[in-house]
């Protein structure tokens, strides 16, 4: 029996998602949530999903950092974007950083339900008149897509330590601000440089800044440290931008 998580704050919407989800598979255990805290909890404790429909708005997440948390922690979950919006931009960037696929929500129930047999079949679902544009998610290099393309590969301790690194502390700060040994940091940063494609700590700093200094890619490395262990004031030390 597939285990299918819907994420949304408008219980409207999850009933309707449900019956399109009966619709396509019949019998399903179906598990809904109105946080991306709550869905977090619920993938905790059931481990790998056969797939999750999650909103990009709504408690605990706006925008793509909620994708991007469920790509960093459970990369074996399938993630199904559903958006009130359906901004070609927006389709393109869901697939760039992972998605399985993108539903609006005004689609109609017959249509979720082929969208649900296509993914569950192992296809990229999209609307028809934006397949062109998500097929092209290839990222110019150093464009801010490129740049979250990379982040998404990155585990939530390897996201701390590169928003340190561009704030120009060593690896002993590091280890100090996150209470983790100097030799654990090195290790981390070795896997951030073969992670981001860059070959110096230097390079891994420069695109550090780009993160620290860019709105949206500062919210999705927000999300992804939120599933992270620490206090919040550590937290808050990490997240906020040098000032010096």
């Amino acid at each position: 029996m597939e285990k299918i998580l819907i994420a949304d704050d408008h219980p409207l919407v999850r009933g309707a998602l449900a019956l399109a989800i009966e619709a396509a598979f019949g019998r399903a255990e179906i598990l809904e949530s109105a946080s991306l805290n709550e869905l977090v909890g619920q993938l905790e404790k059931i481990g790998v999903a056969d797939l999750v429909l999650l909103d990009l708005r709504m408690p605990g997440v706006d925008g793509f950092g909620g994708l991007l948390r469920l790509r960093a922690n459970f990369p074996e979950t399938p993630v199904v974007v559903i958006s009130a919006h359906e901004d070609r931009r927006l389709v393109r960037e869901a697939i760039a950083l992972g998605a399985a696929g993108f539903i609006p929500k005004s689609t109609p129930r017959h249509e979720i339900v082929g969208a649900l047999h296509r993914i569950a079949a192992g296809e990229v679902y999209v609307p028809a008149d934006t397949e062109t544009t998500a097929a092209a998610t290839t990222a110019a290099p150093g464009t801010e897509l490129d740049i979250a393309q990379r982040l998404a590969t990155l585990t939530a301790q390897q996201v701390r330590v590169l928003q340190l690194l561009g704030t120009g502390k060593l690896n002993k700060e590091i280890a100090y601000e996150l209470e983790i040994a100097e030799p654990t940091v090195k290790v981390h940063v070795s896997a951030i440089l073969q992670k981001l494609k860059v070959y110096s700590r230097t390079q891994a700093a420069v695109l550090a800044g780009r993160l620290l200094s860019s709105e949206p890619l500062r919210d999705v490395a927000t999300e992804v440290v939120k599933d992270g262990r620490g206090d919040a004031a550590a937290r808050r030390r990490v997240l906020q931008p040098s000032r010096g």
